[in-house]
């Protein structure tokens, strides 16, 4: 079978596109493909065993069986479910500038009595390095279902809560500016609010296919994050 393959981030710039295409055995496994892609694409040979892999936008292993139509990407450790008919859930990746008051107002209900606002932004500096941007980018329809997905498991762990919202930003992005919000109302500070927007922005960390590439005086460098995702994430 014949498969085109996406790919992200530091796979991306190494192969000098976003997507190859590959011959596969019909039953061949995401391990197998892997073996395949470092084969065919030398310049990912380096990167390609600690990359993740997704199958219809969904973590897979590599025993996991790859079929004719599948949606198949590889990326780097990365840095849903329905929404609630009465309760405002807000997931979104764009590249737009983010109004924090709109964001606030959308989660505040009759109820509300507490809202919890927590913001990413562009630092100037890393470590020992100068930063002066920031590119985001993301496996955008797999990122959006995940951002689904950590929502359900805040209102699973928090039940009190009420509003949430999960916003990414990607493209290029300068010192200072908002990258990410976590929003959570509850009709109380104390029942659950605080605690679901750490719990929220520690999750997106985990298992939401964002990257960020940084940009400064001495180049360009992406930064891979460390956890890796099983199938069940």
């Amino acid at each position: 079978m014949q498969l085109n393959v996406k790919l992200y981030a530091t796979l991306k710039d190494r192969a000098k596109t976003n997507q190859v295409t590959v011959e596969l055995e019909d039953g061949a496994t995401i391990g197998m493909l892997r073996q395949k892609l470092a084969a065919d694409y030398l310049a990912l040979a380096s990167t390609l065993p600690r990359c993740l892999a997704a199958i219809n936008q969904e973590f897979a292993d590599d025993d996991a069986v790859i079929r004719a139509g599948d949606e198949v990407a590889f990326f780097p450790p990365v840095s849903g479910g329905a929404d609630s008919p009465t309760l405002p859930t807000l997931t979104r990746i764009t590249s737009d500038a983010l109004d924090l008051q709109q964001i606030a107002q959308s989660l505040t209900l009759p109820t509300t009595g507490a809202v919890v606002l927590f913001t990413g932004a562009v630092r100037g500096s890393e470590k020992d390095k100068k930063v002066t941007q920031l590119f985001y980018e993301a496996y955008a329809p797999m990122a959006e279902a995940k951002l689904r997905q950590v929502a359900d498991e805040m209102r699973a762990r928090f039940p009190d809560i009420e509003g949430v919202a999960l916003i990414q930003r990607v493209g290029t992005l300068s010192v200072g500016e908002t990258t990410i919000v976590v929003a959570v109302s509850s009709p109380h500070r104390d029942q659950g609010s605080f605690e679901a927007a750490r719990y929220g922005i520690d999750r997106i960390k985990e298992i939401v296919p964002v990257w960020k590439k940084e940009i400064g005086p001495n180049g360009e460098e992406w930064v891979e994050g460390h956890y890796t995702p099983k199938s069940g994430d």
